[in-house]
C-alpha cells in the first residue's frame, strides 16, 4: 500500500493569489497597470500549476519504478468538482495523476488496473469481507461489527482496491498476477517535470540503465500496490 500526502499547492498559494486578485480588481480597466497586475496573477497561477505537475511527474515515476502492478479507484472527479471538495479535488490533480500513471505504465510494461467507482471500498471490512454500511466522510476510523477489526478508513479502502484489482486481473488473464510480465521495450530514463523532445533540444538520450525506471526481468518478484492520493476521501 502506498499513501501519498497531498501537498496542497493551491491552498498554500491562496493567500498570495487573493492579494494579487485584489490588487488587480483595484486597477482601472484598460490601463497599463491593470495589464501588469493581470500578468502577475497569471504568473502566480502558472507557478502553482508547474509545481504541481513537477510533483505529479516525480510521484508517478517513483510508483511505476517500484511497482509492476498498480490499482486505482475510478473516482468521479467531475462529480466531486461540484461539491464542497471541488478546490481540493482540482488541487490534487487526480485526473493528471492517473493519466501520467497510465502513460508511464504503458511505456515501461507495468499494469494499471482501474476499480469501478461503485465498489464499496470504504464500506467493506478488508479482513472478513462483511459490508458495514456507508459512513460519512468525517468517520476516519471504524470497527467491523462482524470480526471486530479496527480500520483506518483509507487504509481499509486501499486494501479492498488491491484485492478487487487482483481479482479482476485474475479473471481477465485466467491466472494469478505473477512475474515475467512482458516488457514491450527496454525502459528508458524519465526526466521529471516538463518533458522536452530530444530532437528539439538537441540532447542525446541517456543510455538505458541510467537513473530512471528499470525494466523488470523475468523471475523477479511482482510488487503490486494500491494507493490513495492525499486522502481525497475526506481530508481534502
Amino acid at each position: 500500500m502506498v499513501f501519498i500526502d497531498n501537498p496542497r499547492f493551491l491552498r498554500k498559494a491562496e493567500k498570495r493569489l487573493k492579494t494579487l486578485q485584489r490588487a488587480l480588481s483595484r486597477k482601472a480597466k484598460g490601463s497599463k497597470n491593470r495589464a501588469k497586475a493581470r500578468r502577475k496573477v497569471a504568473k502566480a497561477h502558472a507557478k502553482v500549476a508547474d509545481t504541481r505537475n513537477d510533483w505529479l511527474h516525480k510521484q508517478t515515476t517513483r510508483i511505476i519504478r517500484e511497482n509492476q502492478a498498480v490499482y486505482l479507484e475510478d473516482l468521479n472527479v467531475r462529480g466531486l468538482a461540484r461539491t464542497r471538495l471541488a478546490k481540493s479535488v482540482h488541487g490534487a490533480g487526480w485526473s493528471t495523476f492517473r493519466r501520467l500513471l497510465e502513460e508511464k505504465a504503458a511505456r515501461y510494461g507495468r499494469h494499471v488496473g482501474i476499480i469501478g467507482r461503485y465498489e464499496p471500498t470504504s464500506q467493506v471490512c478488508s479482513t472478513c469481507g462483511v459490508p458495514d454500511g456507508p459512513k460519512p466522510l468525517n468517520v476516519r476510523t471504524w470497527k467491523c461489527g462482524a470480526c471486530g477489526t479496527s480500520h483506518d478508513r483509507d487504509l481499509n479502502a486501499a486494501r479492498n482496491i488491491l484485492a478487487a484489482g487482483r481479482a479482476d486481473r485474475l479473471n481477465a488473464c485466467g491466472g494469478p498476477v505473477g512475474p515475467g510480465v512482458a516488457i514491450p521495450r527496454q525502459a528508458r530514463p524519465v526526466e521529471t517535470g516538463t518533458h522536452r523532445n530530444a530532437r528539439r533540444t538537441g540532447r542525446k538520450p541517456r543510455a538505458a540503465g541510467a537513473a530512471g525506471i528499470p525494466a523488470h526481468q523475468r523471475g523477479e518478484d511482482v510488487k503490486p500496490c494500491s494507493f490513495i492520493l492525499g486522502r481525497l476521501r475526506g481530508r481534502a
